[in-house]
């Protein structure tokens, strides 16, 4: 059903070739689930984006139902190759503000227009259309949701509701791409049986990349291992996976919890309501109390939704409760950072955090990024800042306002910002960059500790691999030595290789510096690593609260997460 034969693709990228496939050959046979596993930057979404036709290759061959792709083929073929192709990308979420159902519509009409609209009540098909884009819904689970608006459906069902938009195009081959990588336990089972379902009824070919093995012990038929752009076995999937998790290298040894405990953070009597519109109360937290104690990783784990990110902002700073305090201990007192005071800046000074959606700036080398990180986090910015700001007339709470900007999403900092009528150039009058040469001395031995290469601290993030630019990432934050370190789900979608090797940073970096580390993960593998105390949260309760273990074991448990207790 698909060939593959010799593809190859190379990227200029000013002017440095980059190879990034190299005589990939394999096949596919009609109605077989295909895996591809690898480490990040191995190939396998350019691989994806090749198959679908919206990527060039250089060399090389497909056949896809009898349909034949080189690389002097016209657009004409490609047209045709997208017809009969359709793909699910990693972290995709387009949909559109309307019932799930008229989503489903909109592609099932789609393949007579050729762009996605509405057919109108007068069209002798109407009714067949919808008729159709309910059969998909009920194929994917989603029968009952169909007149549910898309967008307050839950992780899981958006999921699958993007998986019954692909299959109304008919395709002959689907290509997913890290299918919910990023989601919960609970979401993955829901998307994973979707797949299997699909898959047995359609007996449609399907290629799934994923990092995780799990995934592929769960779905696949026949697994690929694509390392470096090329192929280095293909067979049956528990043989495969065998072979490449043999390329994780050993664990560091998780640095004993101080004792006896102290607590850093405190959280108590904390109350917090969410609502969406159209749905009413969405999250309730009530009467919460929680110590975080110092020097230690603590693990906030719990499906989507459960208040898990809530939670983290408030103890953050970056959002308020509706009653209630959280205090970190600061010299011999505690200061509370849901209210304004004059040393609250200097708690902010000590956090690190690091979003879901990291990102590293495209046209900065990391030796730049960290120079911004200093001018921010740094030792006596404070102080400066404060000479700056009586200097142009800026309040001490408008100078805390300010600060509190520096540790948001980029995207909502700007919007904070425009509502002010603030320009960018203010922060960076009050928390210049340091020189590079101060940069370059703070950020080499925590590149010694993370067993980076100096080399990188002169390079763009293009240039760098997935686990190289996750780890560079981690030593932007950790070049100004934060004493607490929060982690909001940063490491989701990397391979296992590469995921150890931030496991084993995080563990040099506490054993070094003695820093308390806060990190909300769905991966429950990683959590037993790093973490010393596992906190499950669900409906803004906290459910278990102990040994990582067995609190990642009454959470796989809650999920129903078959996949898991197949690994």
């Amino acid at each position: 059903m698909l060939e593959v034969e010799g593809v190859c693709k190379t990227y200029d990228v000013k002017g440095r070739k980059i190879l990034a496939l190299k005589d990939v050959s394999f096949s596919a046979n009609e109605g077989e689930i295909l895996g591809i596993v690898g480490k990040s930057g191995g190939g396998k979404s350019t691989l994806m984006r090749i198959l679908r036709g919206i990527e060039d290759f250089d060399a090389g061959r497909i056949v896809i139902d009898g349909l034949e792709i080189t690389p002097e083929s016209g657009e004409d073929v490609r047209m045709q190759q997208r017809r009969i192709t359709a793909i699910h990308l990693q972290r995709e979420f387009g949909l559109w503000t309307e019932s799930a159902i008229k989503n489903v519509v909109r592609r099932v009409y789609s393949r007579e227009t050729g762009y996605e609209a509405l057919p109108i009540p007068e069209d002798a098909r109407y009714d067949e259309y919808y008729e159709e884009a309910k059969g998909f819904l009920e194929l994917v689970g989603l029968g009952h949701k169909a007149n549910h608006l898309a967008t307050i459906l839950s992780g899981g069902e958006k999921q699958r509701l993007l998986i019954a938009r692909q299959l109304a195009k008919k395709p002959k081959l689907l290509l997913l791409d890290e299918p919910a990588t990023m989601a919960c336990p609970k979401t993955k089972q829901e998307v994973l049986d979707t797949i299997k379902r699909v898959n047995e009824e359609l007996g449609l070919t399907t290629l799934v990349v994923s990092h995780l093995p799990e995934i592929h012990r769960y779905l696949a038929d026949r697994l690929i291992w694509l390392d470096g752009g090329s192929i280095r076995t293909i067979g049956e999937p528990s043989n495969v996976l065998k072979m490449f998790l043999s390329k994780i290298g050993p664990a560091v040894p998780l640095p004993p919890r101080p004792e006896p405990p102290e607590p850093e953070i405190l959280v108590r009597r904390l109350f917090k309501r969410n609502y969406l519109v159209g749905t009413g109360e969405v999250l309730r937290i009530s009467n919460l109390r929680l110590n975080i104690n110092r020097g230690e990783t603590t693990a906030i784990i719990g499906s989507s939704g459960a208040g898990k990110t809530t939670l983290l902002t408030m103890i953050e700073g970056l959002r308020m409760p509706d009653d209630g305090h959280i205090y970190y201990r600061h010299e011999d007192g505690w200061v509370d950072i849901t209210t304004y005071s004059p040393t609250r800046m200097e708690i902010r000074r000590r956090l690190g955090i690091m979003y879901q959606e990291f990102a590293l700036m495209p046209h900065e080398t990391i030796l730049e990024q960290i120079a911004y990180k200093l001018g921010v986090k740094g030792q006596h910015v404070i102080e400066y800042a404060r000479e700056v700001a009586a200097e142009i007339g800026i309040s001490d709470r408008v100078l805390d306002m300010l600060y509190t900007l520096t540790d948001m999403r980029e995207d909502e900092a700007k919007a904070v910002l425009e509502r002010l009528g603030i320009g960018r150039d203010v922060l960076s009058e009050l928390f210049p960059k340091f020189p590079d040469t101060e940069a370059r001395r703070f950020a080499e031995p925590v590149f010694r500790i993370m067993d980076l290469d100096t080399s990188i601290l002169d390079k763009y993030p293009e240039q760098l691999s997935g686990g190289e630019s996750v780890r560079a990432s981690l030593a932007i934050l950790l070049a100004a030595n934060p004493s607490i370190l929060i982690l909001d789900e940063p490491f989701g979608d990397i391979d296992p290789i590469t995921l150890r090797d931030v496991a084993n940073a995080m563990k040099r970096i506490q054993a070094r510096y003695g820093t308390t580390i806060i990190i909300v993960s769905h991966h429950v593998d990683l959590v037993k690593e790093v973490a010393h105390r596992a906190i499950l949260f669900d409906n803004g309760e906290i459910v278990a609260d102990g040994d990582p273990k067995e609190v990642c074991d009454i959470f796989v448990e809650r999920c129903g997460a078959e996949y898991l207790r197949e690994h």
